[in-house]
């Protein structure tokens, strides 16, 4: 499922969003947004079933190689 944000803003002012798409705790982040652009805070959040799956992360491999010398000290 592709990344999604739904917003609707009700007439009174009130905003309902719903982040789909997005596992685990990173979809706060996106809601973090909303709220600094909207200039609204939240007053209550209801988690679905990826709020408590673990987000898989894809990293590119990089190969490093660390040659450390250690210096003794002649007496």
């Amino acid at each position: 499922m592709p990344k999604q944000l739904k917003v609707q803003i009700f007439s009174d002012g009130q905003i309902q969003a719903e982040v789909l798409g997005i596992k685990g705790k990173k979809c706060m982040d996106y809601i973090k947004i909303l709220e600094e652009l909207l200039e609204a805070e939240v007053v209550d959040s209801e988690y679905t079933s990826e709020y408590y799956e673990k987000e898989q992360v894809e990293l590119e491999g990089t190969e490093w190689t660390i040659n450390r010398q250690i210096a003794k000290e002649e007496r």
